[in-house]
């Protein structure tokens, strides 16, 4: 099997390192107080969404070495379709869905079923983690930065 190479057309760490330091911050402070599974399954899955080859990478291996299963990472795509994930879970999910194609509006039922399973706060860092991994993935896929690398 022959595979295809894509050249990374920036190293945006090294051009732009003061843009990158302040996502690594904004990205640090979002994670605060969320529970580590449900981190990488909003990520992987906003990952998706935005076609972030180097994302989807890097989250879900994060999350095998989190301990997170094989069905639940390969069936993340369809997860309305699955019995995989926990009824906060499949909210939170809506809600990155809803963040991440954002032209569409976040509708009141899917930010009213977040709220019912997230205290405001944790809500908040919720909602921020879905905005950092949104630039995370705009910066990777316009940058074309390579899967597999650190």
């Amino acid at each position: 099997m022959t595979t295809v190479q894509i050249p990374q057309r920036m190293d945006f760490a090294a051009v732009a390192p003061k843009v990158f330091k302040a996502v690594l911050a904004l990205d640090a402070a979002a994670r605060q107080g969320l529970d580590p599974v449900l981190l990488e399954l909003v990520q992987i899955r906003a990952s998706q969404i935005n076609r972030c080859a180097y994302c989807i990478d890097y989250h879900t291996g994060d999350a095998r070495r989190g301990g997170e299963s094989e069905g639940r990472v390969y069936q993340l795509d369809a997860w309305q379709e699955s019995s995989l994930y926990t009824a906060k879970e499949r909210a939170a999910l809506a809600l990155t869905e809803a963040v991440t194609r954002l032209p569409g509006g976040v509708p009141d039922a899917v930010y009213g079923e977040a709220a019912r399973h997230f205290e405001e706060q944790e809500l908040a860092q919720l909602t921020a983690l879905v905005f950092t991994v949104n630039t995370w993935n705009r910066m990777n896929v316009t940058t074309r930065k390579t899967p597999g690398t650190q």
